[in-house]
C-alpha cells in the first residue's frame, strides 16, 4: 500500500505542477501589478473592518478561519521536511511561493466571493460554485467538490492529528496500549471529542472558535520564535546567506540538492499557505464585505502571516540551532547530519529545546496542537460545503452527518499510522485540488482581473468602501452580486 501511495504522489506532484504554481503565481502578479506588495495598506485596514450578520461572518472571522486551514502542522513539520528534503535553500523558494501565491490567493478568493450564495441561511462558496457560475462546466465544478470532500474530508485530517499525536509523544512518552484489537491514542480521542464540540455548531462556531484561538496561538509561537532570534541575533545575516546560498546552488537545475530545494521549498509552501490550492475561497465566500476584492485583499493577506511570519520563525529557530538533517533524495544518504535518531517530525521541537531544555519540547507539542487542531477545524468546513454544493437540492443533513462521522474517524486513524504514510497521503489531496482549481483560476482570470479594476479604480477615486454590482460589468451569474 505504501509502495502505491508514494507513487501516485510522485504522479501528482510531478514538476508540472510545481512549475503551474509557481508560473500562475507570477501571472497574476503581474496581471494585478503586484497588489501583494502595494495594497498591503488595505489588507490590513481591511481585516478589522465589516461586521457579520445572520448569514455571514466577519472579514476577520474569515481570515481567521483561512488562517486556521492555512497555519497548521505545515509551519512546524512541513518546514522541517522542507530542510530536510531540500536543504536550507528551500526556505527561499517558500518565500518565493508565498509572495508569488499571494497573488493567486487574491484571485480565488475574490471569485469564492463573486460567486457565492445563500444556502439554509449561510452564505456558501468556493471554486465548486465559480466554477459552475463562472465558466459554466458543472461536471468540472463537480469534480472539484468531489475532490475536495475526498481531500479535505478523508485524506488531509490525518496529516494534521499525526503530527499532534507525535509530537505529544516525543514531549510525553504516552504509549498506546491495543484493546480488543483496537490502538487507543488517547491524544486522538481527545482531539475527537473537542472537533465533535466545535464542527456541529456549524460555520458561526468554527469561525468563533477561529477568531479566539488563531490569534492566541500564532501570537505565541511567534513570540516564543521572537525570543529566539533575539538570543540569536548575530547569527541572522549567516542564517539568511545559508539559505540563498543554499537556494541556488548549481549542481542541477532537476535534480540534486539544488532541485529538491526548489520542489520541497514549493511543494511545503503550497502546502502551508495553500495560494492556489482552493482552500481559503470557501472561508472568503462566508465573509459579509461590500466588494468582492476586499476579502481577496484579506485572504492575500493570510499567506504573508502563515509563510513569512510564522514558516520563517520555524526555519530560523531549525537552522540557528543546527537541529536538523539534510537528505540526499536520489542515494537516501546524509548531505549534512546534525542529529542522530531524531527524523524531520522533531527537529522543530529539538531546536526549541536546545534553548529551552525544560520546556521546550512541551511548548512546540501543546502549539502543533493548536496549529493542527484548527486545521482540522477548516478542512471540516471545506469539506462541508461541498456536501452542500453537490447536493444543495436534496436532504443535505444526512449527507452531513455522514461526512461528521467519516471525517472523525479518519481523524482519529491519523494518530495511529506513521508519518510517512499521512504525509504522503496529504500530498496526494493537496495535490488533487491545486490541479483542478489552478486550472480554474487561470481560465477565469479575466473576471478576476475585471472585480480587481473595478475596486482599484474606485478606491483611486477616493471611495473608501466601494460597493459592487455585477451587472454593471457584464459579469454573469453572480446572482448574490445583481441584487
Amino acid at each position: 500500500m505504501d509502495t502505491i501511495i508514494n507513487a501516485v504522489n510522485n504522479i501528482v506532484w510531478s514538476n508540472a505542477l510545481i512549475a503551474l504554481c509557481a508560473i500562475t503565481g507570477i501571472y497574476f502578479s503581474f496581471r494585478t501589478g503586484f497588489l501583494q506588495f502595494t495594497y498591503i495598506k488595505d489588507m490590513i485596514n481591511l481585516l478589522f473592518s465589516g461586521k457579520k450578520t445572520d448569514k455571514g461572518i466577519t472579514p476577520f472571522q474569515a481570515f481567521s478561519l483561512a488562517i486556521s486551514g492555512r497555519v497548521g502542522t505545515g509551519n512546524i513539520v512541513g518546514v522541517a521536511t522542507a530542510i530536510a528534503m531540500g536543504g536550507p535553500g528551500a526556505v527561499f523558494w517558500m518565500w518565493f511561493i508565498a509572495l508569488m501565491g499571494a497573488s493567486s490567493a487574491f484571485i480565488e478568493a475574490t471569485l469564492g466571493q463573486l460567486y457565492k450564495q445563500e444556502i439554509d441561511g449561510e452564505y456558501r462558496g468556493g471554486p465548486a460554485y465559480y466554477i459552475e457560475k463562472g465558466l459554466g462546466v458543472k461536471w468540472y465544478a463537480i469534480l472539484f467538490a468531489v475532490v475536495t470532500i475526498v481531500s479535505c474530508g478523508f485524506l488531509l485530517p490525518g496529516v494534521q492529528s499525526n503530527s499532534i499525536s507525535s509530537a505529544m509523544n516525543n514531549a510525553f512518552s504516552v504509549d498506546i496500549p491495543i484493546i480488543a484489537g483496537i490502538p487507543i491514542n488517547y491524544f486522538g480521542l481527545i482531539i475527537v471529542a473537542l472537533l465533535s464540540l466545535i464542527i456541529f455548531g456549524g460555520v458561526k462556531r468554527l469561525g468563533q472558535a477561529s477568531e479566539f484561538i488563531v490569534p492566541f496561538m500564532a501570537g505565541a509561537y511567534i513570540l516564543m520564535a521572537l525570543i529566539i532570534i533575539s538570543l540569536n541575533i548575530n547569527q541572522v545575516p549567516e542564517v539568511l546567506r545559508l539559505i540563498i546560498s543554499s537556494a541556488f546552488k548549481m549542481e542541477s537545475l532537476y535534480s540534486g540538492i539544488f532541485g529538491s530545494a526548489v520542489a520541497w521549498g514549493i511543494k511545503r509552501g503550497i502546502y502551508s499557505n495553500e495560494a492556489g490550492q482552493g482552500t481559503a475561497p470557501h472561508a472568503a465566500a462566508a465573509a459579509e464585505v461590500s466588494h468582492p476584492a476586499q476579502q481577496g485583499l484579506v485572504q492575500a493577506f493570510s499567506v504573508y502571516i502563515d509563510t513569512l511570519f510564522v514558516c520563517t520563525a520555524t526555519a530560523f529557530i531549525i537552522l540557528f540551532t543546527g537541529q536538523y538533517n539534510v537528505i540526499d533524495e536520489t542515494t537516501g544518504t546524509y548531505i549534512t547530519q546534525n542529529l542522530k535518531d531524531v527524523d524531520y517530525t522533531g527537529f522543530t521541537q529539538a531546536a526549541v529545546a536546545h534553548h529551552f531544555p525544560a520546556f521546550g519540547n512541551g511548548f512546540v507539542a501543546f502549539a502543533l496542537f493548536f496549529f493542527a487542531f484548527t486545521t482540522i477545524m477548516a478542512y471540516y468546513y471545506y469539506a462541508e460545503t461541498n456536501i452542500t454544493y453537490i447536493f444543495k437540492n436534496r436532504n443535505t443533513k444526512l449527507y452531513i452527518w455522514i461526512l461528521r462521522i467519516g471525517f472523525l474517524a479518519g481523524t482519529y486513524y491519523g494518530t495511529i499510522k506513521t508519518a510517512e504514510t499521512a504525509w504522503a497521503i496529504g500530498d496526494i489531496g493537496v495535490g488533487l485540488m491545486a490541479w483542478v482549481n489552478i486550472i480554474a483560476i487561470l481560465l477565469l482570470s479575466k473576471t478576476g482581473i475585471k472585480v480587481w479594476k473595478d475596486y482599484k479604480t474606485k478606491r483611486k477615486a477616493g471611495i473608501k468602501n466601494p460597493t459592487f454590482n455585477s451587472k454593471e460589468l457584464g459579469i454573469k451569474n453572480a446572482d448574490f452580486w445583481e441584487k
